[in-house]
C-alpha cells in the first residue's frame, strides 16, 4: 500500500505541461537531452506500460519489388502492376529497388540529415518552430501538446514542404539544402511512377490518380532519433498510418522501423539501396479499401542516431477545399461507397488535431 501512494503522489505531484513546455523551450530536441549526457528517461517520454512495443517474431517476409524494366518491358510491366497491387492489398507497403535514384543521392540524404541535426545547436534553433505555416520547420514531436498521445516520442525532425512551390535555397538550411533539392526532384519522378502502377493496379488508366492531383503537394519530412539510454521505456514513433496518397521512406541501416501485418508486428529490414512505399489513408479512401493504409511504428534503439526520410505525397495545400471521396469508377451495388466525401482541409486539420494516439483517422470519415 506504501508503494502504491508513493507512486499516487509522484503521478499528482508531476506537472505534464510544464516538463513539455520546459523541453520545447530548450528548442534543442531530444539530442539536447542526449547532449548533456542525460542517462533517464524523462518521464514525459515514459509510454503506460500497456503502449509498450513487444518483442516480435515473426516468419513474415516482406514483399520486395523489383522496378527494374518497369518502363520498357510490358510483360515486366504487368507483373510489376500484379505485384504492387498485391502488396497494397495485403500489406498496404512493399520495398521497390532498382527506382532509378543513384545510390549516391540516397547516402548523401542520409548524410545530409545528420548534418543537419549534428550541427551547433544555435544554428539548429533558427528553424525550430510550431508555426506550420511555414515551408521548412524544425521541431520535436509535431503533436507534443496534443492530450490524446500517450508519450512524446524519442525523436527531432525537419518539415520541408518542397512542391508544388518548393523552398527558395535561402529558406533551406545550409547543411541539407541542396540534397533536399535533388532529392526531392527524384522522388517526385517516382512518386509519379508509381502512382500509375497504383492507377493500372485498380483497373484504371495509368494517368488517374496523377490527375486526381495526388502527387501535386509533396513534404519531405527527416526523422532522426539519437540513442535511447533505456529504449523499453518509450518509442521512436508511435503507431499511426499516414495520411496522404503514398509515402516513400529512406532509412538507414540501423532498423526499428515495424508494420502491423495480420494482427502482428513485422520489422521493415533495411534493404541497401531500398525504398520503402506505403499507402496512405486517403489512397485507402479514394480506393474505397481497395488499397489499405497500415499502422506502423518506430521503436527507439540503444544504438544511434537512426535518420530517415519521408516524403509523403498528398495534394496541392493550396486546394483545401478540394473533395476526395470513393472514386465513382471503383463502385457498384455490391460495392458502395464506405466513406463520406471530404475536402482536403477538413481531413488535414482532423488528422493533425488528433495526433499520433494509436487511433486510425479513417474511422472518423467511414459511412
Amino acid at each position: 500500500m506504501a508503494l502504491s501512494n508513493t507512486q499516487a503522489t509522484i503521478e499528482k505531484s508531476y506537472d505534464k505541461m510544464s516538463e513539455l513546455k520546459a523541453f520545447d523551450d530548450t528548442k534543442a530536441g531530444v539530442k539536447g537531452l542526449v547532449d548533456a549526457g542525460s542517462t533517464e528517461v524523462p518521464q514525459m517520454f515514459i509510454l503506460p506500460p500497456k503502449y509498450r512495443p513487444q518483442t516480435c517474431e515473426t516468419q513474415f517476409v516482406f514483399p520486395v519489388i523489383d522496378l527494374e524494366g518497369v518502363d520498357e518491358d510490358p510483360i515486366k510491366h504487368k507483373e510489376i502492376v500484379e505485384k504492387v497491387r498485391d502488396a497494397s492489398e495485403t500489406w498496404g507497403f512493399f520495398q521497390v529497388v532498382n527506382h532509378g535514384i543513384p545510390t549516391s543521392v540516397l547516402e548523401e540524404m542520409l548524410q545530409g540529415i545528420r548534418r543537419f541535426f549534428e550541427q551547433d545547436v544555435e544554428i539548429k534553433k533558427q528553424y525550430y518552430t510550431r508555426d506550420s505555416t511555414k515551408k521548412v520547420t524544425h521541431v520535436s514531436n509535431f503533436d507534443l501538446y496534443s492530450p490524446s498521445v500517450p508519450a512524446a516520442n524519442w525523436r527531432d525532425s525537419l518539415y520541408c514542404f518542397m512542391a508544388p512551390v518548393p523552398p527558395s535555397p535561402e529558406e533551406l538550411p545550409t547543411a541539407c539544402g541542396e540534397i533536399l533539392m535533388d532529392y526531392s526532384k527524384h522522388v517526385l519522378e517516382l512518386g509519379s511512377s508509381l502512382l500509375g502502377l497504383l492507377s493500372e493496379g485498380l483497373g484504371l488508366d495509368r494517368c488517374h490518380l496523377e490527375n486526381m492531383d495526388c502527387a501535386k503537394g509533396v513534404g519531405v519530412v527527416v526523422h532522426y532519433y539519437p540513442p535511447c539510454p533505456k529504449p523499453e521505456l518509450t518509442i521512436g514513433t508511435n503507431q499511426h498510418s499516414d495520411g496522404g496518397f503514398i509515402t516513400v521512406l529512406l532509412q538507414d541501416h540501423i532498423g526499428g522501423l515495424q508494420v502491423r501485418h495480420q494482427n502482428q508486428w513485422v520489422d521493415v529490414p533495411p534493404t541497401p539501396g531500398a525504398l520503402v512505399v506505403n499507402i496512405g489513408d486517403l489512397l485507402q479512401l479514394i480506393s474505397n479499401d481497395k488499397y489499405i493504409s497500415v499502422e506502423h511504428r518506430a521503436l527507439s534503439n540503444k544504438v544511434g542516431p537512426r535518420v530517415s526520410a519521408a516524403s509523403f505525397f498528398y495534394t496541392d495545400p493550396t486546394l483545401s477545399s478540394k473533395i476526395y471521396a470513393p472514386i465513382t469508377e471503383l463502385l457498384s451495388e455490391d460495392n458502395p461507397p464506405k466513406y463520406r466525401a471530404v475536402t482536403m482541409k477538413d481531413f488535414s486539420d482532423y488528422y493533425i488535431e488528433k495526433g499520433l494516439d494509436g487511433s486510425p483517422a479513417l474511422l472518423h470519415f467511414k459511412i
